[in-house]
This record gives structure tokens, sequence and C-alpha cells, in this order.
């Protein structure tokens, strides 16, 4: 009897986490019959433009050093109690974008920056600073573009973000992939526009997540990766067996009891 109580828990368990191989793979449909092409002009293009609270680091260069150095910030240096200037790297230093979108740049001033791509931006400031340099070479950067990707990946949390652009794909690699439990077919990514949540699902099992618009992330999205039922059905079987097994063991140790006592009954007749 024990043994039948048992197989009831295991084996719902074991159905809950046998995964066939197309409920775990990505773009199932890619190649099965014949090759698939995406032609380059269904894919949305997409370059991050600066917004407020951004923070640039601007760095103007040529071939006279002294020429461009106005217009650079000094770097500055921490010295931590037990270090030497020699440990120490600087650190260089960067300009916020304020609320209405300007930044104040060395020598030129006030500068709208907000809805410019980096490029235009360093063409911008190029332009402005040309008079007083000759071929200036502007690099910008973003230093907080950042996603967050959460749920079932194998390390979730914050995805700092180096390159022009990054893609969903790339945002689930940093985090080290999905678990078996992640549910490949409703990604779910929350993104703030104008002040406005936008929220958007992907189905990764599906080549056409290649021309939806937020197959690039911006920054500070959010990727939500749920759980499937295998993990929905172990968490279930996980939070109610404690109780399941203490209600039953009660149940056939009263009936145990009951039992002894019918028997000592009927034999003392």
């Amino acid at each position: 009897m024990r043994t039948n109580i048992l197989l009831l828990f295991v084996l719902p368990i074991i159905a809950f986490s046998c995964k066939t191989k197309s409920e775990v793979i990505y773009f199932k449909t890619v190649g099965t019959n014949n090759n698939t092409e995406i032609s380059s002009e269904k894919i949305i293009s997409y370059e991050p433009k600066i917004i407020p609270d951004d923070i640039l680091s601007i760095t103007v260069t040529a071939t006279d050093p002294a020429a461009v150095a106005i217009f650079n910030l000094p770097t500055s240096s921490f010295l931590a109690p037990g270090e030497t200037q020699m440990n120490v790297t600087p650190s260089l230093q960067t300009y916020l974008v304020d609320a209405k979108g300007n930044i104040d740049f060395p020598v030129i001033g006030k500068i709208h920056v907000a809805g410019l791509t980096r490029g235009q931006l360093a063409n911008l400031i190029k332009t402005k600073i040309e008079t007083y340099v000759e071929n200036p070479l502007v690099t910008i950067q973003v230093m907080n573009f950042k996603v967050v990707v959460l749920g079932e990946v194998n390390k979730p949390g914050t995805v700092k973000i180096n390159n022009e652009r990054i893609s969903i794909l790339d945002a689930i690699g940093e985090a080290g992939d999905l678990t078996i439990y992640g549910e490949r077919t409703n990604v779910l990514i929350i993104r703030e526009n104008n002040g406005k949540k936008e929220f958007a699902r992907l189905d990764l099992t599906q080549p056409d997540i290649f021309t939806s618009p937020y197959y690039y992330l911006q920054k500070n999205d959010v990727i939500y990766i749920e759980p499937n039922k295998a993990r929905q059905g172990n968490a279930l079987y996980s939070s109610n067996k404690q109780y399941n097994v203490s209600v039953i063991s009660t149940v056939i140790s009263a009936v145990s009891v009951i039992a002894s006592l019918c028997i000592a009954l009927f034999v003392n007749r």
C-alpha cells in the first residue's frame, strides 16, 4: 500500500520533468524542410538614442593633444588607504544628461543631446570644435547602458552593455542561457517609452523574432523568462508534499491502529 502511495507522488514529478527536444530548442522551425532566409530589409535596425539620465563619456583627440585638452574634462584619482599614486588608474570624467536632455560641454557650452545617436552627437561636437582644432576625433560611450534579465536563466541580474546595441539573444547569453525550465515561447519584454510602460511577448522558437521591434533592446529593458509547466508542477508539488505526506501518514497510522484493535477484539471473543 505504501508503495502505491509513493508512486502517486513520483509519477507526476516524472511526467512534469520530462522535456522533449522540441520544447527546449530555439528556432525549431528553421531549416526543417528547406533553408530559412530573412532578408535584411525585414530586420528592424535599431540604434540607441541618448535620453535624460544617460551618463556619457566624451573624449576628443587630435594630432596635437594640447589643442584638444580644453575640450576634455580632467581625470580624477581616488587614493584608498594603503594605495600609492602608481597603483591608481585615473577615472574618466563623464557628462550627465539632465532632465531637459542637455549637457554642458567645455568651451561650447550647453548642447541638446537627447534624441541623438552616439554617431550624430559625435558629428555635432566635431562640427562645433573644428574652428578650434584641425581634424578632431570625437569618441562617445554611454556608461550606464544596461538591461535586466530575470526568471528562469542561469545567471539572473543586470547586464551592462558596452557595445552600440544588444539583442535579446545577446542578453540571454550574458545571463548564462535559459534553464531547461524556462518558457521559450512566451518571453516578456518590459520597456519604458516616453514615461509609459510597454509590454511585449517574444517566441524564441520562431525565427520571426528577428523582425520584431523588441529584438534589439533599449536601455533599462527588463526581460522576464517565466517558468514552464514542468517548473510550475514541481513547485506545486514541493509546496504541498510535506502537508500531503503528513496527512497520508496520519491516515495510515489511524487505519493501522483501528485494524489492530479490531483484530484484538475478534481474537478475544
